[in-house]
């Protein structure tokens, strides 16, 4: 949509796919001196900490997407802070000692979650219909499934993937038994 989005990362795996990706990578205090808008996800704390709140412009806004309401330093936040006011529902106002204000989403939390009424219905019903498959699943296999997690068979994604395009009106294309074969040898090609 026209955003201008910058990666920090701490991984150099990360960093590189991200920057091969065509996205900007910097430190997070480098970031903090231009952002407008930061979003964690990365289930680690203190990930905007105090150093990045006294580079913020004013009017930064600020969330966490990733674990619980640790990743933002909100007790150094609120040292920092001469006045903290409410200013609509999830939306926090920060005004620091300099009066630059930034403003904090969801009080830390998980903003999907805290500031929402829930995940729209045409998100559910693929978690549901995941669930659903997955339980039949084990009941049907569970005489040769060991006691442990397993993820989401590749299958059960698929069929649900396929049945919410067609729910869609999305039509894709199918492999011939060509492209099949092809795909799974090694004896066409360099």
């Amino acid at each position: 949509m026209g955003a201008r989005v910058i990666v920090t990362e701490v991984d150099p795996l990360r960093a590189l796919e991200a920057t091969m990706d065509g996205f900007e990578v910097l430190t997070m205090k480098d970031a903090a001196r231009i952002g407008d808008i930061f979003v964690t996800a990365t289930g680690d704390i203190d990930v905007i900490y105090k150093d990045c709140f006294r580079l913020m412009k004013d009017g930064a806004i600020f969330c966490n997407s990733g674990h619980f309401n640790v990743e933002i330093s909100i007790n150094e936040l609120q040292k920092m802070a001469k006045s903290k006011r409410l200013i609509r529902d999830f939306v926090e106002e920060y005004t620091l000692r300099n009066g630059r204000r930034i403003y904090l989403l969801g009080e830390g939390r998980l903003i999907n979650l805290a500031a929402a009424e829930g995940h729209p219905s045409a998100v559910m019903d693929m978690s549901f219909a995941n669930q659903a498959l997955c339980a039949e699943y084990m009941a049907k296999n569970h005489r040769k499934l060991e006691k442990k997690v397993y993820s989401v068979p590749e299958k059960i994604d698929k069929e649900i993937a396929r049945l919410k395009l067609r729910s869609m009106g999305i039509s894709i294309d199918v492999l011939t038994p060509a492209q099949k074969k092809y795909l799974s040898s090694w004896q066409e090609g360099t």
